[in-house]
């Protein structure tokens, strides 16, 4: 009786345990005898051991040689129990081989961006150990890449297989073939292939290429060129690969003998945001050159890898366009750049861009010289609020057409029901996809409510702060003004002066009055009453949102039934022959597959997207009269602007009238006779009733005419001494204005000015 349990020295395994198959040999699950620890164990088949011993010894030379975290370790080399040569027991990776996640229909449509990004990190770093070593590995592919889980839950992806691998240093070529087709070089697929006997060599490049075509399959879920009727059409796979124009990284043949339809970009169905793709498509199109002048080298691809990884990512919800993007910048790059991107991204001018963090202008939160490096961390559901304050519309994105739910035949074909059940599965994830980004734009739209409101809310305390402050400034000026009249009192060109001084800051104040009372009424309707969020929440609470009612939690348990319903597919089909019994329940799934996916289409179609559809329509409504609000504020800002110049004028004319009147009376005997002969007017302000008069008199309070003299020069020293320090606070206090100035009005610069001009 045959076992199916095999052996070395210090390990063991099942081969039943199958953890994939290749043309020399399989790899099994198995465990350490001694402490139970889990491995993977490469056998080798009779295929194998028919290859000259030093191309069989090869493969063990390059895992003794490498050590790296993205290259799957080498535990041991033993020698089978029962003589079948040796055996290779590596760490087992428990999250499968990179072509089975793209297999599943989760996937069809390529990784999730965050999983794209670590595959290309770490394919990057395990190749560039392999050309560290000189090492060439000759059949990269999905099959080739494991999915390793860390004790911590982290994933790896690791580099296995190395049964093609050697030593190859930089300008070394060889000659033997090696590869699997769709992934091959197309001078490799030419005489492998096409079998041509041909004459040519070939590089360690032939390695960059197949790193292209396994990029583009993790992206999009598909290879880059295909021919109609795949492998067999080996004539067109290899025109393809030859007579595409430089830039294009896709090759399509829909029909037998059809045209090819040609492509420099990613396909609309790739999950990976636009900002990403601006990067990797370029990086995907040097790697997919059949030339070998134009292919990148592999110093270029890994530097290349390197900067796109090391770029800092700001996550950005464009509230006209209901879409989140991302914007890639260099870590030294600052304010400008990122405008620069966003431009480039939305079409937005940069004039019109209203950006927003924590209720707060982000211009506020950097500095315009802060580099990216140091910006403050976004992620997709705590992004950068962008609003477009030059476009009240709020519409939704549009998207690619959602592919069909297939339709079953009658009568039951176990092969044909399984795959069409696969399909039925990759169509339910994809609208579990679109559900799960219509929350999310639920829970954004709502946001950028709270943050607009926050962020108008707070421009309204600083310019209620401003006037206030200014009504502070204004009575510090009359008080000099009034100063200024007493000091000039004998003077009769000072007291015009004085007195148009005052005359001018009574039209100010009134003009002024006229300015503050609509910021007042302002700031009690949208700070204090909160008005504006108020009349959202009386809206959104009418609307039926996804994430009311839990749409994303329906669609995942929709998907889990087409996806228990796929296993029993595929079940049915390993099985074969199904009793009458199992035909029974077998059609049953093929109802509930057909149920199952008209739920979900109308869960989309019929709750979220028209959810979404009028929850965007009053957000539209709402930024239009929030909008309004925030442009009058901005012409309010203009206004108290306008008044700030005007007082710091008065200032200057009374400064520049002191220092004339204060030379005049120093100088000018005359002027102090006559003063000395003029009787002190009585003062009713507080800052001249303070201010004591000393010196010998009377007891009764007299004074003679030489005390008197004495006593009024003494009091005009006093005035000026007194208007010194009082146009000293002022000017203090109007930079103190100028500085909330540069927090209000400086927010928007050009806001009024737009605005006036139409």
């Amino acid at each position: 009786m045959n076992s199916f349990l095999r052996g070395s020295m210090n390990y063991v395994w099942c081969t039943t345990s199958v953890l994939g198959k290749g043309s020399t040999g399989a790899v099994y699950q198995g465990v350490n005898k001694h402490n139970g620890e889990p491995v993977a164990v490469k056998t080798f088949n009779q295929l194998s051991h028919m290859r000259p011993q030093d191309v069989q010894m090869r493969e063990f030379e390059v895992l003794r040689k490498v050590n790296h975290n993205n290259i799957v370790k080498l535990l041991d080399i033993e020698d089978d129990q029962e003589g079948r040569g040796k055996v290779i027991v590596m760490e087992l990776c428990t999250g499968g081989s990179l072509f089975n996640i793209l297999d599943d229909p989760e996937n069809t449509y390529g990784l999730p961006q965050r999983e794209f990004l670590l595959v290309l990190e770490h394919l990057s770093a395990g190749m560039k150990h392999l050309r560290d070593n000189n090492l060439v590995h000759r059949d990269l592919k999905p099959g080739n890449i494991m999915k390793y889980i860390s004790e911590d839950g982290q994933t790896v992806y690791k580099l296995t297989d190395f049964g093609a691998a050697r030593e190859l240093g930089e300008n070394q070529q060889f000659a033997s073939l090696y590869g699997t087709e769709e992934y091959l070089h197309p001078d490799m697929y030419e005489r492998a292939v096409l079998r041509k006997s041909i004459n040519r060599s070939f590089t360690a490049n032939v390695d960059l290429w197949s790193i292209g075509v396994t990029l583009y399959h993790v992206a999009t879920g598909n290879l880059p060129f295909r021919p109609y009727g795949g492998r067999k059409n080996k004539e067109t796979m290899y025109h393809i690969t030859t007579k595409k124009a430089p830039g294009v990284i896709a090759g399509t043949q829909t029909s037998e003998n059809g045209p090819i339809e040609w492509s420099k970009h990613l396909p609309a169905h790739c999950q990976l945001k636009e900002g990403l793709k601006q990067l990797v498509t370029p990086l995907m199109a040097g790697l997919l050159e059949e030339s070998q002048g134009r292919m990148w080298s592999f110093d270029k691809f890994f530097l290349e890898v390197q900067n796109i990884l090391n770029k800092t990512v700001l996550h950005i919800f464009y509230v006209n366009r209901a879409t989140s993007i991302e914007v890639y910048l260099e870590p030294d790059q600052t304010l400008v750049h990122l405008l620069e991107h966003i431009l480039a991204q939305t079409d937005v001018p940069q004039a019109s861009q209203l950006l927003l963090l924590d209720n707060e202008l982000f211009a506020t939160k950097v500095d315009a010289n802060t580099s990216a490096r140091g910006y403050p961390p976004t992620d997709s559901s705590n992004p950068v609020m962008l609003f477009n304050i030059e476009n009240y519309n709020v519409i939704l994105p549009t998207e690619w057409d959602l592919p069909k739910f297939p339709t079953f035949p009658n009568g039951i074909s176990v092969e044909n029901d399984a795959s069409l059940a696969k399909v039925a599965c990759s169509v339910g994830h994809e609208c579990k996809r679109r559900v799960e980004s219509m929350s999310l734009l639920d829970t954004l739209m709502n946001k950028s409510v709270h943050q607009f409101s926050g962020f108008l809310a707070g421009f309204l305390v600083k310019l209620l702060k401003r006037t206030r402050h200014l009504e502070d400034i204004e009575g510090l000026i009359s008080e000099l003004a009034k100063m200024f009249e007493v000091a000039a009192s004998n003077h009769e060109t000072y007291q015009k002066l004085g007195a148009n001084i005052l005359a001018s800051y009574e039209t100010q104040k009134s003009d002024f009055q006229r300015v503050s009372e609509p910021i007042q009424q302002l700031y009690g309707r949208f700070v204090k009453e909160e008005s504006l969020v108020r009349e959202w929440n009386s809206g959104y609470r009418a609307l039926r949102t996804p994430n009311k009612n839990r749409d994303s939690e329906k669609a995942k348990s929709l998907v889990d039934r087409l996806r228990d319903s796929w296993q029993h597919m595929l079940r049915d089909r390993a099985t074969r022959s199904l009793t009458y019994n199992d035909e029974q329940f077998h059609v049953l799934e093929k109802v509930k597959i057909a149920e199952t996916g008209k739920r979900l289409k109308t869960l989309l179609n019929d709750g979220v997207r028209q959810a979404v559809e009028q929850e965007a329509e009053c957000l539209a409504d709402w930024y239009k009269k929030a909008q309004t609000i925030f442009l009058q504020t901005q012409f309010l800002t203009k206004d108290v602007g306008a008044y700030v110049d005007a007082l710091y004028e008065l200032r200057e004319q009374l400064k520049q009238h002191r220092e004339d009147l204060k030379e005049e009376i120093s100088t000018d005997g005359e002027v102090s006779k006559t003063i000395a002969g003029k009787s002190i007017p009585n003062m009713t302000s507080t800052a001249t009733a303070t201010i004591p008069i000393v010196g010998g008199g009377d007891g009764d309070g007299t004074v003679d005419g030489k005390g008197l003299s004495a006593r009024q020069n003494q009091y005009k020293v006093m005035c000026f001494m007194n208007m010194y320090n009082q146009i000293k606070e002022v000017k203090k206090m109007l930079q103190q204005n100028s500085d909330i100035l540069a927090a209000t009005q400086g927010l928007l610069p050009d806001v009024g000015d737009k605005a006036a001009a139409t």
